[in-house]
């Protein structure tokens, strides 16, 4: 599972890189994640291989952090039109019983913010 989260993370370096030469950035302090809660990458894991990669891999990032801001995931009911927690309840809603439902929010990943020094 941790070689997913080793290519996300090279995909992130080479997207926050040519930002920053695009903005003519010497030294980024911080990249900041949205995460959501059913999105497959495990925070833990991809905080590790940020850690590794950016100081083998990066001269711009070498000392940036990798801030991670989770988003929950939340489910719509199309029978009674009310939202839940996904996590808590699954695919079934939890006022209905119907499984007439998607996923509203929770699967995202996408860089936030790039915080320079």
């Amino acid at each position: 599972m941790i070689m997913h989260e080793l290519g996300v993370v090279f995909h992130v370096i080479k997207i926050v890189e040519e930002i920053a030469t695009e903005n003519e950035l010497t030294e980024v302090e911080s990249v900041t994640l949205e995460l959501g809660e059913v999105s497959g990458v495990i925070e833990s894991y991809l905080q590790n291989c940020w850690k590794w990669a950016v100081k083998k891999r990066s001269e711009i990032l070498k000392d940036a952090v990798l801030k991670v801001e989770t988003i929950p995931a939340v489910t719509y009911c199309e029978s009674c039109r009310r939202v839940y927690g996904t996590i808590e309840h699954g695919k079934i809603c939890p006022y209905c019983r119907s499984d007439n439902t998607y996923l509203q929010q929770g699967n995202e990943f996408q860089i936030k913010e790039i915080s320079a020094c």
